[in-house]
């Protein structure tokens, strides 16, 4: 009966030892990746001096592109790319600005 008293003692300070182990760390997700395309980084560098979200229109008058539905059409989808990807995120209907850290 000793034996298995000891035994028990043992088991429990195991698992109360287990308990208290901190969770392991989860690895940091890599950064994401920014596409090679200048027109990409010209969007990156237009939200850089942002200080507030910027719709599609904003950021083509911000870049000196002609403001016309195929230009707006095509920056709106260059940043909707950049907000699946994690560069960016929408934080309202159609208005983009970085993340916060």
């Amino acid at each position: 009966m000793d034996k298995l008293g000891r035994a028990a003692e043992e088991v429990r300070i195991t698992r109360k030892t287990l308990l208290e182990l901190p969770d392991p760390q989860q690895p940091a997700p890599p950064a994401p990746k920014l596409p090679d395309h200048p027109a990409y980084q010209q969007i990156m560098a237009v939200f850089a001096a942002a200080d507030a979200p910027l719709r599609a229109r904003q950021v083509c008058e911000a870049m000196d592109t002609e403001i016309a539905p195929n230009n707006i059409n095509n920056t709106r989808l260059k940043l909707k790319r950049l907000t699946e990807r994690g560069i960016l995120v929408e934080t309202g209907l159609g208005l983009f600005t970085q993340p916060r850290p």
